[in-house]
């Protein structure tokens, strides 16, 4: 459960290439995060329930697949069921994905005050390849322009 009235959580897989690039800005910002933000790394879209219940802000990273270039930053994805990797929005039978987890923390009355998605666009989702070098510079600028925004913000006295 979220400690602070703002979470970051990083979705995805290290397994499967490009989809570990939520876990990687999660990371990248566990190191050293904005006073008051809590970060979790979920590698089950199931924790997210968990992970963002309490928190007036949940910020939720994941590689999504829409088309456009690997490595581009979505702050608006407007058709998010359709954006997100084949494995990764909806779950399959073992396990919830982002979408499914929404819809389960609004039954149980669990959403947190405001969720953001910012999508990371992926390019190779291969099992046991790597983050390719787009999604790789994306997930930096995206851990660095979090970080440098929640800082702001909390600086400025708000909470986002």
């Amino acid at each position: 459960m979220s400690t602070g009235d703002t979470v970051v959580v990083g979705l995805g897989s290290d397994l499967r290439g490009d989809d570990a690039a939520g876990l990687a800005v999660a990371r990248l910002l566990g190191d050293a995060p904005p006073p008051g933000v809590a970060v979790e790394a979920c590698g089950d879209a199931a924790a997210l329930v968990e992970a963002w219940s309490g928190a007036a802000l949940a910020i939720v990273v994941d590689a999504v697949r829409t088309g456009a270039a690997p490595g581009t930053v979505h702050h608006r994805l407007p058709d998010l069921p359709a954006s997100l990797p084949a494995a990764g929005w909806h779950g399959g039978t073992h396990s919830l994905g982002l979408v499914d987890a929404v819809d389960l923390g609004r039954a149980l009355g669990r959403l947190p005050g405001e969720l953001v998605v910012v999508g990371i666009e992926g390019g190779d989702f291969t099992p046991g390849a790597p983050m390719t070098p787009p999604v790789l510079a994306a997930v930096r600028r995206t851990a660095r322009e979090l970080r440098e925004r929640l800082s702001r913000e909390r600086r400025a006295g708000r909470r986002r």
